[in-house]
């Protein structure tokens, strides 16, 4: 029989874009992280959501389970396949046209295998901004991106991917195509499609296309880092920018001591030009569509009063672009370093920054208390209270023996403070497979049930990306 399926995906989109051979498959089974690897009957390369919708129908007829796969960047294992092989890999690589650009409307139109650098570069060549900007840039695409509902460094300004987000072209389970794709801003037509999609990580449909908000490119751009002594006082300099930088603050990202010295450990020429390498590092950018001189101005006047009530004890503002993207890719390569040092256990949680200091003052304690001279790599958009509260092991211990010891006590440790201080356990990452168990205790029986009943509605099959998100 899946012989015979092989054969009906061959004809639906050509040979070489079914992908058997176990050597063509390997680059598709694992995740960016390297924390799972499942298997696969095939991986599917399709060109079109013609395609797409085919392919659907063929594994639904087939009972066959599909995982939509993007760039592969998740940390998560929401886009790997269990070890059954009986799955397939449904990579949108292909599918990276863009569609239009309505320079009027302030929108782009593309498909879901676009890659967010280039559609970052698309959008500045017609003098607009695509404000979302992530460290996996260069290779996440933007069905990813929506299908996660991700972050990054821009959100304080300008929102999740899903506050960018108009419209969205969709394959459901059965293999039907919605076409939602409307750059509209007011669209009250009953129950919003585009939102249950978005952040669902390919469990209640396949996005194929969007339709995404440009805004205009700013004329100027400064960065700096600032040296704070602790949370509190950092949480202070985040209100007074905000207070005086209002919507031109566009970055506000907190790098811990620790942190930066893991990143200096790995990558010398990312070391920190603040003296001392200060308790807590924090990048700010902001934003202008006035002039070169009214920003510079008032980013000076800003650090001119933190500096005037002891917010901060030390700055530098980038002096060109050049310096200002060293600043930033300090930031980036935090994620990178931590992969260099081994493997470490990750959690990318909201905390209310009213709770802010109060969760890092006692988790830290607490971790430090249980598990001696293990090293905390705390580093996050401190902006929308998104921390990336990572783990790694103290100095001398194998990681992956550390991990297989501690994993479930430490995450429970970390989730517990996250609960008492109503957070989240998932920021911008999504939930995957990672989080699957959790999820339910976190989100409450009733919530749980209800996504339970959305996915049995939409996908009674459940053939789309089963025992990620939630479990029918």
């Amino acid at each position: 029989m899946m012989q015979g399926l092989i054969e009906q995906f061959r004809a639906a989109l050509g040979k070489e874009y079914v992908l058997t051979d176990d050597a063509d498959k390997v680059p598709y089974l694992t995740d960016w992280r390297k924390r799972y690897t499942g298997k696969a009957l095939a991986v599917l390369l399709p060109k079109t959501t013609d395609e797409v919708a085919n392919i659907v129908k063929l594994c639904a007829a087939h009972h066959v389970a599909i995982v939509p796969q993007g760039g592969h960047t998740g940390f998560c294992g929401g886009a790997t396949p269990d070890n059954s092989g009986n799955q397939v890999i449904l990579n949108l690589k292909r599918m990276n046209q863009i569609r239009a650009i309505d320079t009027a409307n302030q929108t782009i139109t593309l498909e879901a295998g676009c890659i967010l650098q280039a559609i970052q570069e698309k959008a500045a060549a017609q003098d607009f901004l695509f404000p979302l900007s992530l460290g996996a840039e260069g290779s996440c695409m933007i069905g990813g991106n929506l299908a996660t509902n991700a972050g990054g460094t821009n959100v304080l300004r300008y929102g999740n991917t899903r506050d960018l987000c108009l419209g969205l072209e969709v394959v459901t389970a059965q293999g039907e195509i919605w076409n939602g794709i409307k750059g509209l801003r007011k669209d009250n037509t009953g129950y919003d499609l585009r939102d249950l999609f978005i952040g669902s990580e390919g469990t209640l449909g396949i996005i194929t296309a969007a339709v995404m908000k440009l805004y205009p490119l700013p004329v100027s751009q400064w960065t700096t880092l600032v040296a704070t002594d602790d949370i509190a006082s950092t949480i202070a300099l985040l209100t007074l920018f905000q207070k005086r930088a209002t919507s031109l603050l566009t970055g506000f990202e907190m790098m811990t001591q620790e942190s930066l010295a893991l990143n200096e450990k790995h990558f010398p020429q990312m070391a920190n030009p603040l003296k001392g390498n200060p308790p807590f590092t924090v990048l700010i950018e902001l934003s202008d569509h006035e002039s070169e001189e009214h920003v510079r101005k008032l980013l000076e006047t800003i650090l001119e009063e933190a500096f005037s009530v002891n917010l901060i004890s030390d700055a530098v503002i980038a002096s060109n672009l050049s310096q200002a993207n060293t600043f930033w890719h300090m930031r980036e390569h935090i994620t990178l370093a931590q992969a260099e040092e081994g493997a470490n256990l990750k959690h990318d949680i909201t905390i209310p920054l009213s709770s802010l200091d109060s969760f890092i003052q006692n988790t830290d304690s607490l971790m430090r208390q249980k598990y001696p001279g293990v090293r905390i790599i705390n580093f996050g958009h401190l902006g929308d209270g998104n921390l990336h509260y990572n783990i790694a092991p103290p100095l001398g211990l194998d990681p992956k023996v550390f991990n297989l010891s501690h994993e479930k006590a430490i995450h429970e440790l970390v989730y517990a403070q996250v609960e008492r201080c109503q957070g989240s356990i998932s920021a911008e990452h999504g939930v995957g497979q990672l989080k699957l168990a959790d999820l339910r205790a976190h989100k409450g029986p009733v919530a749980h049930d209800l996504m339970k009943a959305l996915k049995r509605a939409l996908d009674p099959q459940n053939i789309l990306n089963p025992h990620k998100v939630v479990s029918i």
